[in-house]
């Protein structure tokens, strides 16, 4: 069964794993001996290549230091595409691996979890893994993921999301496979590597982070291990995202989002997601738009959305956030939770919605040079009615939409894409 229809008839819950983790300043330093503990002898890292940094090159050397062969695959793109994966696929079989690195953030991540699953399965194409546990052999190659942004949180869940380039060109997939078989072997979280992570970039990680974490919050799953979790990474975040994006070089801002993003990982591990990230991943689908700075259009939106059937979680959110909610009633508190995501996003300076994302809106930008005819015809984003009907469809296949506390359908959601295509932020304020 799948997990739509899993949700509605019955009580049981499903709390999956988590691996083991290393956090804190200085831990990236322990991968060798970490590497030599777990049996590495030839690992593949997979990476974006972190231009402009010496991340790879210190981390490959110290586990070639430790006695540790290593093998790099630097082509990972944003929002991971599958012949990334495959090639890498290719590549740790043609030099006889027998472990994986990742370093980076969700894409390299993802696309990593990805070909462990192909490799447990004589190279199989990762599109055969779309969905829930599709994978049958549990046996992988030990993973350690190394994090340099703070925001995805795959170094800690059972979630991949890979762009499917096969699918009609004028129609582009991207997906999501959440696989118990996927879970990292170590995750090390050092928020040293964050400090050079682009000011645009640091912002629209964090609000991957709010989206992770507020979305098992108000989940149709309401997961009771989860929302303790969800709720402290949503206090973080608003602690910490600020300092974290207009001082990268403090310590504690970035410290503050590593935890955050960590834990905000954890809540959605079990607790589920919604359409936020529904959204999110059709948006790049078709622009190959960043996760984050999708997240952080469609969040205020969904929250509208979702407010009238969980108001009191979201008047929790609100204390979270740091407003005084004394005296509010819990609509009140609601809509100021609403007002400070808003503000949130106006001060880390993120485009307020998807026709203002231009070629020159942020470093990872990629509008119009995707890997299908879809991208080399549409190199902005038109807002316009066939627009928001594909990007609505796309959201009502998505893995996500079933855990959305309020029902989705074509005619309730697609006045949601359009507001995030078109829509005044001030709107839903009013």
């Amino acid at each position: 069964m799948q997990v739509d229809e899993l949700l509605k008839p019955f009580p049981i819950k499903e709390f999956h794993p988590f691996p083991r983790a290393l956090l804190g300043p200085g831990s990236h330093e322990m991968i060798g001996p970490e590497a030599l503990k777990m049996g590495f002898k030839k690992t593949l890292i997979m990476t974006s290549g972190l231009r402009g940094t010496d991340i790879v090159h210190k981390i490959s050397e110290s586990m070639k230091y430790h006695g540790v062969d290593t093998v790099i695959y630097d082509q990972v793109e944003s929002n991971p595409k599958d012949y990334n994966v495959m090639d890498a696929v290719k590549l740790y079989q043609e030099n006889a691996c027998d472990s994986f690195v990742s370093i980076g953030g969700g894409s390299s991540h993802d696309a990593c979890k990805g070909a462990r699953i192909s490799v447990s399965h004589d190279g199989r194409n990762v599109n055969e893994f779309e969905g829930f546990n599709q994978s049958e052999n549990p046996k992988n190659p030990p993973h350690i993921a190394v994090s340099t942004t703070a925001g995805t949180g795959s170094e800690t869940s059972w979630a991949y999301v890979i762009t499917d380039t096969t699918t009609d060109p004028n129609n582009p997939h991207k997906y999501v496979a959440f696989d118990d078989n996927s879970v990292t072997s170590l995750a090390i979280d050092d928020p040293v590597l964050y400090y050079d992570c682009p000011i645009d970039f640091t912002a629209q990680c964090g609000f991957d982070v709010l989206a992770h974490a507020s979305e098992p919050y108000v989940s149709r799953l309401n997961f009771e291990p989860s929302l303790g979790n969800a709720l402290r990474a949503i206090e973080l975040t608003a602690a910490n995202l600020r300092e974290a994006v207009w001082n990268g070089q403090d310590l504690p801002g970035r410290e503050g989002m590593m935890y955050a993003q960590y834990i905000a990982a954890q809540a959605f591990n079990s607790g589920g997601l919604g359409i936020i990230h529904s959204i999110s991943h059709a948006v790049s689908a078709f622009y190959d738009t960043h996760h984050g700075l999708n997240n952080a259009v469609a969040l205020p939106r969904v929250w509208a959305f979702n407010m009238p059937v969980a108001y009191k979680r979201f008047a929790k959110i609100a204390t979270a956030m740091g407003v005084d909610t004394t005296h509010m009633t819990d609509v009140q508190a609601a809509e100021a939770a609403l007002a400070a995501s808003i503000r949130l996003l106006r001060d880390v300076g993120i485009p307020e919605k998807f026709t203002d994302v231009t070629q020159d809106s942020y470093s990872k930008n990629r509008l119009g040079q995707g890997p299908t005819k879809f991208y080399e015809n549409e190199k902005t984003i038109t807002g316009n009615d066939a627009d928001v009907d594909r990007i609505t469809n796309h959201v009502l296949g998505d893995a996500c939409t079933p855990g959305n506390p309020k029902e989705c359908t074509f005619t309730t959601v697609r006045p949601v894409v359009d507001h995030c295509l078109n829509g005044d932020l001030d709107d839903l304020l009013s």
